[in-house]
């Protein structure tokens, strides 16, 4: 890969991903992957298949939480809020640029400029590779799920009530 070609965000998670070792597949892509469905469209597959990486604010402390959500289905908010005990809303863009150092429709599930408590959509595990930004809504990597979850250091998690017995 000619890295050279790559902007300063993909090239920080390219280089994060082969620190630590992560076997993944790196695309540079011609369309946007902006949104689960524009990435599954340019990829191939649906949009279940897609990883990805939604921030949020305790509403209490201002800690950022990254829960990196199945493309093909919501987060139901207050049943995550109950889940991690905290009261959680959507980080504003421009506060994840500043302090995470992605702007959204990129932001990677790892390679961040601060850490971040991050949990992983338990219905991610039903595939053999999902598909998550790399930095910019132009490339993205594919990896599997137990491998993103070695490299994210996160924990599973229903993301909506229906899916909580696929955590067992």
């Amino acid at each position: 890969m000619e890295d050279l070609l790559l902007s300063d965000s993909v090239q920080k998670v390219h280089k994060a991903l082969n620190e630590q070792q992560v076997a993944h597949e790196f695309r540079v892509l011609s369309d946007s992957t902006r949104t689960a469905q524009m990435a599954a469209d340019v990829l191939g597959c649906t949009p279940s298949e897609i990883a990805s990486s939604l921030i949020f604010e305790n509403m209490d402390t201002g800690e950022l939480v990254l829960i990196v959500a199945s493309g093909g289905h919501r987060v139901d908010l207050e049943y995550v809020s109950a889940q991690l005990d905290q009261p959680l809303q959507m980080a504003k863009g421009k506060r994840i640029k500043q302090e995470v150092g992605f702007a959204i429709g990129g932001v990677p599930p790892l390679a961040h400029d601060v850490t971040l408590s991050t949990w992983l959509d338990v219905r991610l595990l039903q595939y053999a590779t999902v598909w998550a930004a790399a930095g910019s809504p132009f490339a993205v990597f594919g990896v599997t799920p137990q491998e993103l979850q070695r490299a994210t250091g996160a924990n599973w998690m229903a993301v909506e009530a229906s899916d909580a017995e696929l955590l067992v």
